[in-house]
């Protein structure tokens, strides 16, 4: 059972960005999928960082990892449950196995748009299979995160539904595919009524993005942890424009419903170590 009752949990920052940091190639498509798939001791010292920082909840190195793309699917299952293991020996905390967009799998920069030229019987088979593998692995939930489009929502939402297992289910807020108006608001909606999904909100969006997403989040726990302010440039892959300080922000998400608070790209341990002192 996962409580988020008591007081809120403190999510972990961007692995990749501390990945980097710590002299790993993340250049590729795979991103840290290949520091996962090459050098399994940094990920799991890259964890243990974050766990030190105050971390009650890490998310495994299984973004990017999936059936179907890069990764030989002959590999993928070990990768999967190597993400949750490696996770579970960084800390005494929560482990939340992380799903990707479909998006990621293509490092295409779909991620932002959920604009795949995928009907909803193909995306459910898309995520069908890993989902499985991960609600087997021993993680305490799964994290199904940066969820770009109303579409991949209805899909995931379907496949949660069947395994039903304790997960949160963030999305994207910056996306291009919640333009429409009351799209974003509607799939959290559809996200939150899904049985075992404990809770539902935003991240790998501007930090400003949160608050109005949150306003318009149904009556549930919430999820928060955005980028630091920086923008993703798909077609150079690089990141532009300056910083923000997460903790400064934080208790406001807190406030709005927020119980489960971290960051997403570009954020450090130190950021991490800033919301904990912020949020007491």
């Amino acid at each position: 059972m996962i409580d988020l009752v008591t007081r809120p949990l403190l999510l972990d920052g961007g692995l990749g960005t501390l990945l980097e940091s710590r002299g790993n190639d993340v250049s590729s498509s795979l991103w840290s999928a290949r520091v996962l798939r090459d050098d399994p001791d940094e990920v799991r010292a890259a964890h243990a960082e974050f766990a030190a920082a105050g971390a009650d909840v890490l998310i495994t190195a299984s973004y990017q990892v999936g059936f179907g793309g890069e990764i030989p699917d002959a590999d993928v299952d070990m990768l999967l449950r190597r993400s949750v293991s490696l996770a579970r020996d960084a800390g005494d905390g929560l482990v939340a196995a992380s799903v990707g967009p479909v998006g990621a799998l293509r490092a295409d920069g779909s991620e932002y748009t959920g604009d795949y030229g995928l009907d909803l019987a193909r995306l459910r088979s898309s995520h069908r299979r890993r989902l499985a593998v991960l609600a087997d692995a021993g993680a305490d939930l799964l994290a199904v995160e940066t969820i770009p489009s109303p579409l991949e929502v209805e899909a995931l939402a379907l496949e949660l539904a069947d395994l039903d297992v304790p997960a949160f289910v963030s999305l994207s807020a910056d996306s291009t595919g919640y333009a429409e108006a009351g799209a974003l608001a509607a799939a959290l909606r559809v996200s939150a009524s899904v049985p075992g999904v404990v809770a539902v909100g935003v991240n790998c969006c501007a930090p400003e993005s949160v608050g109005p997403a949150l306003a318009t989040a149904p009556a549930v726990p919430l999820v928060a942890y955005p980028n630091t302010g920086e923008r993703w440039d798909a077609a150079t892959r690089t990141w532009h424009g300056g910083t923000a300080a997460l903790a400064d922000a934080a208790p406001s998400w807190v406030a709005a419903g927020a119980l489960l608070v971290g960051g997403c790209c570009r954020s450090t341990p130190a950021d991490i170590a800033a919301i904990a002192l912020a949020l007491g």
